[in-house]
């Protein structure tokens, strides 16, 4: 490679929203062991990406400043570390970069073989882009949290997602829909129909005063649900339950955790389950291999290029994006 720097966005401390973001030229770093050089071709916005700069994970993240944001790439290897095996330089791939460190905001990122899935030709890099943080959350809340078969069999369920229309929300009715479910959705009056033709059974407007209650229009109790808002309280959820049913909180606070803690102690059969991602190559070659055949889609909210990466920010920020937001270098 001719250039040994490249172009990069990072902050030097905590705040600042999009302004606090600078364009900075720095060093191409080195692959370690285990360890992959991509070149990017997108990178994805989650809410988890301002959240640290806003000193929401204090003390715990970022490791060090200055930090590169950004934990959602999609590229080409260029160069590989000692100990990877299942891929090459020219391979096509994407991955989850390490939180702890970062580095998805800029033209080339660092990621580990275990975190990294090959990205077959028909799927594009922005598609491909959206699925390793919100794909893998709907993916880990319905399977692991909920309990729900994604081939269909089991038992129905009923099920709520709170803003659906989200980057979380709109793969999680998705892949609601590949089990053996009754889907109700949550979101704003404008995604109503989006959310209706990716596969929600019945869509409540959450701006309506039935759409605050959460009461589903059919008179189901949800026997899961996941809660992709935030801002909802415990005694709002409770009443729609089933006997067993459980709220699982993806974007967990304080307040979630106590709850929890506080249902095992009361041997309560209804729960809210605070979700932490943990991520795992082989799901996401599973949610790459359903968007190859045409049972997911990566809604994409908007595209900029990484000299606007600060526009993304703030469009993150702001709430209101429909599906996913993306940065190409």
């Amino acid at each position: 490679m001719a250039k040994n720097v490249m172009h990069a966005v990072q902050y030097d401390g905590y705040g600042g929203g999009p302004s606090g973001l600078k364009h900075v030229e720095i060093p191409i770093p080195n692959p370690n062991k285990d360890e992959m050089l991509l070149k990017l071709e997108a990178a994805s916005l989650n809410p988890f990406d301002w959240k640290v700069q806003k000193g929401m994970l204090w003390p715990l993240l970022p490791r060090r400043f200055p930090h590169i944001p950004g934990t959602d790439v999609a590229g080409e290897v260029v160069q590989v570390g000692p100990g990877v095996k299942k891929f090459k330089a020219g391979d096509k791939v994407v991955a989850m970069v390490n939180p702890l460190n970062g580095g998805g905001l800029a033209e080339l990122a660092v990621t580990k073989e275990s975190l990294t899935a090959a990205r077959p030709p028909e799927v594009s890099a922005a598609t491909a882009v959206g699925l390793p943080v919100a794909g893998l959350t709907a993916h880990q809340a319905l399977i692991q949290s909920a309990g729900i078969k994604l081939d269909g069999s089991g038992k129905q369920a009923n099920v709520l997602i709170t803003a659906a229309s989200g980057g979380v929300g709109l793969y999680a009715v998705q892949l609601s829909k590949l089990g053996n479910t009754h889907v109700t959705a949550t979101c704003g009056a404008r995604n109503l129909e989006l959310v209706k033709s990716l596969g929600a059974d019945e869509v409540i407007d959450y701006t309506t005063p039935e759409g605050a209650t959460l009461k589903s229009p059919s008179g189901r109790k949800y026997d899961a649900v996941i809660h992709c808002a935030t801002g909802i309280p415990w005694s709002t959820f409770e009443p729609n339950l089933s006997t067993n049913g459980k709220v699982i909180d993806i974007t967990p606070g304080l307040s979630a955790v106590a709850n929890f803690a506080l249902g095992k102690l009361t041997f309560s059969k209804k729960q809210l389950v605070p979700l932490l991602l943990s991520p795992k190559a082989q799901n996401l070659d599973y949610l790459l291999k359903l968007v190859r055949e045409g049972k997911l889609k990566t809604i994409i909210d908007s595209k900029y290029p990484l000299t606007k990466a600060e526009d993304a920010w703030a469009k993150s920020i702001d709430g209101h994006a429909t599906g996913k937001i993306i940065v190409e270098p």
